[in-house]
């Protein structure tokens, strides 16, 4: 079982570095969508020795947010935007890549240093963790789009969410739940914003909202 595991947490960080060199956008939701996918059947897969209704909950409620209401969310934001690709990044898409390979490394010395991965006998847990999070704050910092933003914080929440798994036992259900509720309501609001930030200037490009300035 911890094979399948692991191979499942090495796709999550794949998926992680083909975000940091796709350009258009219906792709990187449709990746996003597979890695919440794959976080709902991980929580169950990092738990069939102590499988409960708590666990197999939250299961569920990772996999319909993260593999289908997120990613339909989002979509429905590039039809109303009628955008498609991100055309201008801050950081080039091959420089990203490597970049991504620079936080790969840094996620598996990290994750050698610290505990956390040995709560379900995974080292691979923590490295895969950190690795999803720093990809997520890498879209947000790197990204000129709105839209590529708002999914770089859904990553972010699922680099959260593996280390919450990691430690599901100890968590109160309502955590992991409340994390997944925030994540909800901010891409609703996210997606808000960007349809009107689309209405108002033609264009879902954030480093060019320095003209409200007054």
């Amino acid at each position: 079982m911890i094979e399948f595991i692991e191979i499942l947490l090495m796709l999550l960080i794949l998926f992680d570095l083909a975000l940091l060199g796709v350009s258009r956008l219906k792709t990187c939701i449709t990746i996003s969508s597979l890695q919440g996918m794959l976080l709902g059947i991980f929580t169950v897969l990092a738990h069939t020795q102590g499988l409960t209704l708590r666990i197999a909950l939250i299961a569920a409620a990772a996999f319909v947010l993260k593999g289908f209401l997120f990613p339909r969310l989002l979509g429905r934001s590039i039809r109303e935007a009628s955008v498609s690709l991100e055309l201008e990044p801050y950081i080039g898409y091959i420089p990203s890549v490597i970049a991504g390979l620079a936080l790969l490394g840094a996620s598996l010395w990290l994750g050698a240093k610290l505990p956390l991965s040995s709560a379900i006998g995974i080292p691979l847990v923590v490295p895969a963790a950190l690795m999803t999070f720093f990809t997520g704050l890498f879209l947000i910092i790197a990204r000129k789009n709105a839209l590529t933003q708002c999914l770089g914080y859904i990553i972010v929440e699922n680099g959260i969410y593996i280390i919450g798994v990691a430690s599901v036992v100890e968590i109160p259900m309502l955590v992991e739940l409340g994390i997944l509720l925030d994540a909800s309501v901010a891409v609703l609001v996210m997606g808000v914003a960007i349809y009107h930030i689309n209405r108002e200037f033609d264009h879902i490009e954030t480093d060019r909202l320095d003209t409200l300035k007054g």
